[in-house]
């Protein structure tokens, strides 16, 4: 070899990657990168954060469930809910990427500075960021829990599960 690449590696493992989120709710944005991902990827874990500092509109077990009723059609994915650190988190269900999905231009200094952060802490981890298509990219969970919350239509935005569910939590 030409020492760029002092081996060469055939990798026989299968490359699991870790999609992690509040999902709070789940946007259709959401479910397209989880299939852009799953093309990318022989196993994909959906995972919600279950964080505390944030004043979510649903439980973990009911974003949990949203998810898998949002994505059942999709195959070589599981969702699950974790605690604690998203790069201990993907080392302990053996991943090698955590999955980020990129909006616009804003999004990318934070995404950014927790890529680097994550690497830190878990080396053999990579940060792959992913867009989605270009009629999700202004979607975001607070802007569809703002709509919602002044009564407006967010069918456009989320799977139709997650719009009955909100609408529900704000109609009461």
């Amino acid at each position: 070899m030409n020492g760029v690449f002092p081996e060469k590696r055939v990798c026989l493992m299968k490359k699991i990657a870790l999609y992690p989120g509040t999902f709070d709710p789940v946007t259709l944005g959401h479910v397209d990168i989880v299939i852009r991902a799953v093309g990318l990827f022989d196993n994909l874990t959906v995972a919600v954060s279950d964080n505390p500092d944030k004043n979510a509109l649903f439980t973990v077990e009911q974003r949990v469930e949203m998810l898998r009723a949002a994505l059942k059609e999709v195959d070589r994915i599981s969702v699950t809910s974790f605690e604690g650190l998203t790069a201990k988190f993907a080392k302990s269900i053996g991943a090698t990427a955590i999955i980020r999905g990129l909006r616009a231009v804003s999004d990318f200094e934070f995404e950014f500075q927790m890529a680097l952060m994550n690497r830190k802490i878990e080396p053999d981890v990579e940060t792959v960021f992913l867009m989605p298509k270009d009629k999700y990219s202004f979607i975001s969970s607070s802007l569809v829990k703002d709509i919602a919350k002044r009564g407006g239509d967010i069918s456009h935005f989320v799977p139709p599960l997650v719009s009955d569910a909100i609408s529900k939590r704000y109609s009461g």
